[in-house]
């Protein structure tokens, strides 16, 4: 761990949770004094013991706590949020406290996934949720709180372990959604952590959206099982969601189990993920850091064969 002078102290909400786990864990990297945010409740008792005994301080709350959540902000400079989709409107009561600290240099809602700014048409239960973001966008800069938005469009491992069930051996089948020729961008994971935390602390990166697009790692849903049979040496049946039947299924299901289906219909039917040109306001995350190194798609698929790559998080999706 790299010593913490004169580091900001950086305040991560929901950072037991997936994306928010890697948040904490390359803030601790980087040695900012971290504060964990987390529910009494919250059965993840293992992860903040561990993440307590490399340093961080956690703090039990609720978000609707406001007092509490001025306090601990009051102790920091960086608030990120690594909130789940179905808690997005929540982020609502960090701004209220964020307002009421006065003394934060950046705040990071969470995104993590497509930047909802951009020009797309997706189904209805994606464009809410998108909606939903938009709405704490624009309430932050009403608030004239500095900012990074930061879209990583997908998470590497949990994809790969979404769409290959690289860890199931008997598992003789990949679906495919769509005709699979969709091209899309993922990033690993502990990049996604290291890379967020430098931007958290970076002026290039206040008051801009991060895009997370590494020019390795675009590629198509059968480009990746082909990789994924070559390195594995085995041949899956390919059975194909087609695009009608994706759309029915979001029309089917209730509000929100239905947004993970319409998710994965823009993002692998649609290609809202590569789809778009870049904004004035726009930085790519390879091009402000060109001396780091982010894991291609080769490279985490090596990781997986390996098995040192994580399991699949149900929580997520």
């Amino acid at each position: 761990m790299e010593k913490n002078e004169s580091k900001n102290k950086i305040l991560i909400v929901g950072g037991s949770g997936y994306i928010g786990s890697y948040m904490v864990k390359a803030s601790l990297k980087l040695g900012h004094p971290t504060y964990v945010f987390s529910r009494p409740t919250s059965s993840k008792t293992n992860l903040l013991n561990h993440f307590q005994s490399l340093g961080a301080i956690i703090v039990k709350g609720m978000l609707d706590e406001h007092e509490k959540l001025v306090s601990v902000m009051k102790e920091v400079d960086v608030v990120i949020s690594a909130v789940a989709y179905t808690q997005i409107l929540d982020q609502l009561k960090i701004l209220e406290a964020i307002k009421t600290a006065g003394n934060i240099k950046r705040f990071l809602p969470s995104d993590y996934g497509m930047d909802e700014d951009k020009e797309i048409s997706v189904l209805p239960p994606f464009e809410s949720l998108l909606e939903k973001k938009r709405r704490i966008r624009r309430a932050i800069e009403e608030a004239k709180i500095p900012y990074t938005y930061v879209c990583v469009n997908c998470c590497g491992a949990y994809f790969i372990n979404y769409l290959l069930h690289p860890y199931y051996p008997n598992n003789e089948e990949i679906t495919v959604y769509g005709d699979g020729e969709a091209k899309f961008v993922m990033t690993y994971e502990d990049d996604i952590g290291l890379c967020t935390i430098k931007a958290a602390n970076d002026p290039r990166a206040c008051n801009r959206t991060l895009i997370y697009k590494p020019p390795t790692n675009i590629l198509t849903q059968m480009e990746l099982i082909s990789m994924w049979e070559k390195k594995s040496g085995r041949n899956f049946k390919k059975i194909h969601i087609p695009e009608e039947e994706a759309v029915a299924l979001s029309q089917k299901l209730p509000d929100p189990e239905n947004i993970p289906v319409a998710i994965l219909h823009g993002v692998f039917i649609k290609g809202v993920t590569t789809g778009y040109d870049f904004a004035e306001n726009d930085v790519e995350a390879t091009a402000l850091y060109p001396d780091m190194k982010f894991t291609t798609v080769d490279e985490l698929l090596d990781i997986f064969i390996n098995g040192d790559a994580p399991k699949p998080a149900s929580a997520v999706f």
